[in-house]
């Protein structure tokens, strides 16, 4: 499977019915089976719905790096509600997003810069 050249870069409205689109269409793009790179868009556009809030403007990002690793980057304009990673309790309904993130991503952090901020994960790779 040949990587593709350019990134993806969707601009959109943080809503819960917009995830199975995204998830298709990050599925279209890497032209096969992407389960962690899926779940790893859907759980930081959910923290936006979540905790920026829902009709939120962001930019999702998704590109092929060296190595065969997949970068996937969203950002949001609330630089102020940065991601925290929980260690949840077996009956928290929340709190799972950051530690699954943590588990299946090689590495993940947030950047700010100019009243935005983009939380970004690495994943796979040869």
């Amino acid at each position: 499977m040949t990587p593709p050249s350019a990134p993806l870069t969707l601009e959109l409205i943080a809503l819960p019915k917009e995830v199975p689109l995204l998830r298709r269409t990050v599925h279209d793009y890497l032209g096969g089976p992407c389960a962690d790179v899926q779940l790893c868009v859907s759980e930081i556009v959910g923290n936006v719905i979540r905790h920026v809030g829902e009709g939120t403007p962001v930019v999702v990002r998704v590109s092929r790096r060296a190595g065969g690793r997949t970068r996937v980057e969203v950002t949001d304009s609330d630089a102020r509600a940065l991601p925290v990673l929980l260690r949840a309790r077996g009956d928290d309904e929340y709190g799972r997003g950051l530690a699954l993130l943590d588990a299946v991503s090689l590495r993940w952090g947030v950047r700010r810069e100019e009243g935005r901020k983009t939380v970004w994960c690495d994943l796979g790779g040869a």
